[in-house]
């Protein structure tokens, strides 16, 4: 259960970090870097919710 969050927080944090320190470097690549960390963000989400629902479905009562 700890991983399922803490490896997208993780994932979440870095991609946050090399966005800010992308748009600090280059201003003007801002859609393309906004578009690149969203994608980045879909799918950390979507571990997170793969792994919520492998957690209930392990441990739900048959």
């Amino acid at each position: 259960m700890a991983l399922g969050t803490i490896g997208p927080s993780i994932v979440i944090a870095a991609v946050g970090f090399a966005s800010i320190m992308a748009l600090g470097r280059n201003p003007s690549s801002a859609p393309k870097i906004m578009l690149a960390m969203i994608i980045a963000l879909i799918f950390a989400e979507a571990i997170a919710v793969i792994a919520l629902l492998v957690v209930f479905q392990v441990f739900t009562p048959a």
